[in-house]
């Protein structure tokens, strides 16, 4: 009966552990997102040849980190994207960024791990970010959101 009771007694301070242990995890992907949320809008470098893209930057743009040797990033999350290119056209562009060897955005956006897609508005801001695979319904929705925003914002 005492071992019965001693196993059991281990059995749940381990479950107690585990749900302890998923809840900081979510707790610190949550603080990291809120961070990405309120850095800095993306800057634009512009020159001269660079003047006439400027004019062309879509109402939304999506920074999807991504690295060579990740299978998601290109069997999953490539075809995603290029779902939601052919679904919004050219509301949204799409830029690659290698986690790599691009630790400045990495840094900007706290990046935890790829792939990894980051919702930007016109202005630069980032209005989403999705750590990990975010499906092609998921990133629609998301700009969505952005176009609503913002036509609201300017018809106000």
């Amino acid at each position: 009966m005492q071992e019965t009771l001693l196993r059991l007694g281990i059995v749940l301070l381990v479950g107690i552990l585990a749900w302890l242990l998923v809840r900081i995890g979510k707790n610190f992907v949550e603080k990291q997102r809120q961070r990405a949320l309120v850095a800095a809008p993306l800057a634009t470098q512009t020159t001269a040849s660079d003047q006439a893209a400027e004019q062309m930057v879509s109402p939304v743009r999506i920074l999807a980190f991504s690295s060579e040797d990740c299978r998601q990033c290109h069997q999953l999350q490539a075809p995603a994207l290029q779902r939601v290119l052919s679904a919004r056209g050219e509301a949204v562009e799409v830029v690659e960024v290698d986690a790599t060897t691009d630790t400045t955005l990495v840094q900007a956006y706290h990046i935890l791990t790829v792939p990894s897609t980051v919702i930007l508005d016109a202005t630069g801001q980032a209005q989403a970010v999705n750590y990990g695979f975010a499906n092609t319904q998921r990133l629609l929705q998301q700009i969505d959101d952005v176009l609503t925003k913002t036509a609201t914002s300017l018809s106000a």
